[in-house]
């Protein structure tokens, strides 16, 4: 109990240390993305949506939008589930696309990690409507603060279904350790420019929307 608690507080320290860090280096980065999404599309530069956090308490998650304004609105003439990824996805702006290829579009997340919410290595945040449709088994990937990459993100991503998810987020909560987190930033920095995700077709969390009671 005490070796993991001592790994969980360097994980603690590492996580602002290296956002920090990596906030400073990638600063000439941050403002070249913000300007061509400006130049491109306009305002606003950052996506914020709420995503539950550890527990599933809700906080604001920041991405560079890569999408055009409208995006949510329009997602009924593309896909049936406003959570899924859809291959060549004609919301995704140019700039979005380049974004989303290489994993920059995360990059704001840094800030999510300095002030706590997230960590670096984790499940991804899911949307609260998604939460708010949880099994009690889906509810043990919310034991953690989500992370800006994550075992299931490493491991297919989109390309693979909502179950497996599940069940790759709750097996790295279970054989957590430092090694793991370093493999999976490892694997995580191979991955841009990898080709684009042949997304999987995820209809569960729809079904259990239309299943859920309406009070």
């Amino acid at each position: 109990m005490r070796k993991t608690s001592v790994g969980h507080g360097l994980k603690w320290v590492i996580d602002r240390l290296a956002a920090l860090v990596l906030a400073v280096v990638s600063a000439p980065a941050l403002a070249v993305i913000g300007v061509a999404i400006l130049i491109e599309d306009g305002r606003p530069i950052l996506f914020v949506q709420l995503r539950a956090g550890r527990g599933g308490r809700p906080f604001r998650m920041l991405k560079f939008r890569s999408m055009t304004r409208t995006a949510i609105a329009d997602h009924a003439g593309v896909t049936e589930d406003p959570f899924g990824v859809v291959r060549d996805d004609p919301r995704i702006t140019a700039t979005g696309r380049f974004l989303r290829r290489t994993g920059l579009d995360e990059l704001p997340q840094l800030c999510n990690v300095l002030v706590g919410q997230m960590s670096l290595v984790g499940p991804r945040p899911d949307v609260l409507e998604q939460v708010a449709n949880y099994t009690p088994e889906d509810r043990r990937r919310l034991a953690v603060r989500p992370g800006i990459t994550g075992w299931a993100q490493v491991r297919g991503r989109d390309e693979i279904g909502w179950p497996e998810r599940i069940a790759l987020d709750v097996w790295y909560i279970e054989h957590w350790s430092l090694r793991l987190d370093a493999k999976i930033l490892l694997l995580t920095a191979l991955q841009p420019f990898r080709a684009d995700p042949d997304p999987v077709p995820d209809t569960m969390n729809i079904e259990r929307a239309r299943d859920r009671p309406r009070g």
